[in-house]
């Protein structure tokens, strides 16, 4: 399905797209509510500037796509991959991100305030001057990712792997630490 089709079948209604292919999809600036996008294939697509509100994005593959300055509101990602890919600036407060793969992934200046990030792979992330504050990183693996200036104020990081991340200028006001210690 390319971008056209989606769009063709979100204006009459359509808002079902679980499992669908939509490789290397071009939806800029576009407001869709409610999609089902349920194991989905969304690998190189561009979605910068996109509305995401209420919709399920659980066990998609988003590789390599870009979510620039997206807005996400009330939206399910569990266990998603969405491996290198680009949410630079997006607004991804509150989002469900447990047990999804975020591996190499531009998060830089994103809001995740309150995020769930649970058992979520960060590997290799970069996390540079993203507010995490009041995220559950419970069990995330945050190894080489690069926290450099990001705000973990109040952040829950209880078992996390934070071994050979970059913490520079990281704030880290009443975040409890992966060894249960409140800093």
């Amino acid at each position: 399905m390319d971008s056209q089709e989606l769009l063709k079948q979100y204006a009459i209604g359509q808002r079902d797209f679980t499992k669908v292919n939509l490789i290397r999809l071009f939806l800029t600036n576009a407001n869709l509510i409610g999609q089902h996008l349920i194991g989905a294939y969304l690998i190189k697509g561009d979605l910068t500037g996109e509305s995401l509100i209420e919709a399920y994005i659980s066990q998609a593959k988003l590789n390599q796509s870009s979510l620039q300055d997206i807005a996400i509101i009330e939206i399910c990602i569990i266990s998603a991959e969405m491996i290198g890919m680009d949410l630079s600036g997006a607004d991804l407060s509150d989002v469900d991100f447990s047990h999804a793969d975020l591996s190499w992934t531009y998060l830089g200046g994103a809001n995740l305030r309150g995020a769930n990030l649970s058992n979520t792979d960060l590997t290799g992330a970069d996390l540079r001057g993203a507010d995490l504050s009041r995220a559950n990183l419970i069990k995330a693996n945050l190894d080489g990712a690069d926290l450099d200036g990001a705000c973990l104020d109040s952040a829950n990081l209880s078992g996390a792997d934070i071994e050979g991340a970059n913490m520079n200028r990281t704030v880290l006001t009443g975040a409890i630490m992966p060894d249960g210690d409140i800093y």
